[in-house]
């Protein structure tokens, strides 16, 4: 599984709780994030700026890849049923399963046709390196409930 996401993690606590899960997550199989570039923000440009990050995630992403986009409008699920559903996607083929995390102006109208799903992590905002730790300790702990290890409710 891959996370596409767009930005670096900048501070330090983020950069530190997101190799903490990619180390616990590749027991489970290869996990990994891809990075690319966030632009500045300009008032009034801010459609533009979406399109240029969305052009540079498209060109990240494989046609046989099964996308699922973050966004405040997706599916909220879960922890069991965000792992049943992982499983089942699995099971019927999709075995490139790419996550993609906008950037602080959202994603653009492209990625999110290109997506065969939308995930909601809750209706609250959060910073996009935060969303990205989240994403990465759900995927941990379905993992764990997949593979019948008991985790934390």
């Amino acid at each position: 599984m891959q996370i596409l996401a767009v930005g670096r993690l900048r501070e330090k606590p983020f950069r530190d709780m997101s190799d903490e899960y990619l180390k616990r997550l590749s027991r489970f199989g290869r996990f990994q994030v891809t990075e690319v570039p966030d632009l500045p923000e300009r008032s009034g440009e801010e459609e533009k700026i979406r399109r240029k990050e969305g052009a540079a995630l498209l060109e990240r992403i494989r046609p046989g890849d099964y996308v699922i986009a973050l966004t405040l409008e997706g599916r909220q699920m879960d922890s069991e049923s965000f792992a049943r559903h992982l499983q089942d996607l699995q099971v019927s083929g999709q075995s490139s399963i790419v996550f993609v995390i906008g950037g602080s102006l959202g994603l653009s109208g492209d990625v999110r046709e290109r997506a065969g799903e939308e995930l909601c992590l809750g209706k609250m905002t959060f910073p996009h390196q935060l969303a990205r730790v989240m994403l990465l300790e759900q995927l941990y702990r379905a993992m764990k409930i997949l593979s019948g290890e008991r985790y934390h409710k």
